[in-house]
């Protein structure tokens, strides 16, 4: 494994992140990733992904959990050494929950919880892993097409991610004199169990989607996760804090 790129996924477990990973799989990168609850699931990515070392390479994390980032970061660092290297190359900060609150039922806690994963999480957690991470290497953050597009019941999400493509390319400017690019792949609404599985379960709002969406059908995590995995890849060198939706062209 320390002769082949590595990439450090949060949340690929399932959805988006666990294309991601197996994406990158395809093309001889090996990736560590992490899980917050569902071990079983990511037990189920180790043998897809058929990992060189798969008592290595799944990590638990809660990415809300910032107090825990230089931790986390310490375990990395251990499991990269078992797996003979001291960097990796690639970082995709995938984790975090949705939220269905409008702006008049909005709690404080409801907009603290967003805030503390999609924002605090991406910002201190990289922040934990760069000494960790090879200079030239490639980071991309997983925003949403909400921070474009507003939609009711998502006014403590959609802001967060928003920010979050702000953020990267505050990342792109100060990380560049280490050759560290940072981008955001921007999913549209996608069929996985995120937000309770609302886009890949209800049809009602699975019609809504596909009738606003130029290719005419929502998303699967493979149109987002192989997106991911290119812009992690060397043709995307020169591209550098961009926004790139993988959307299928949602409302044109």
């Amino acid at each position: 494994m320390a002769n082949r790129n590595i990439a450090l996924v949060t949340g690929g477990s399932r959805g988006i992140g666990r294309s991601t990973v197996l994406g990158l799989a395809d093309r001889g990168v090996d990736s560590i990733f992490t899980y917050r609850v569902a071990r079983e699931r990511a037990d189920e990515v180790v043998v897809l992904a058929e990992h060189a070392a798969p008592e290595r390479c799944r990590l638990q994390l809660d990415a809300g959990e910032v107090g825990r980032f230089e931790a986390f970061a310490r375990t990395v660092r251990e499991t990269l050494a078992a797996l003979g290297t001291d960097r990796f190359d690639y970082l995709v900060n995938n984790a975090g929950p949705s939220s269905n609150v409008g702006l008049v039922d909005a709690k404080e806690q409801d907009v603290d919880a967003q805030y503390t994963v999609h924002f605090k999480g991406v910002l201190f957690l990289t922040q934990a892993l760069l000494p960790l991470m090879r200079d030239g290497g490639r980071i991309v953050n997983v925003s949403s097409a909400l921070a474009r597009l507003a939609s009711r019941n998502r006014v403590a999400y959609g802001p967060m991610k928003a920010a979050v493509e702000s953020l990267t390319r505050y990342m792109a400017l100060e990380l560049s004199p280490r050759r560290i690019t940072a981008n955001t792949v921007t999913p549209g609404a996608t069929a996985t169990d995120f937000g309770g599985g609302i886009v890949r379960d209800n049809p009602e709002m699975n019609k809504l989607i596909v009738d606003n969406t130029a290719l005419g059908r929502v998303g699967l995590p493979d149109d987002v996760g192989r997106v991911i995995a290119a812009v992690l890849s060397d043709d995307f060198g020169w591209v550098n804090g961009q926004r790139i939706e993988a959307s299928g062209g949602v409302v044109l």
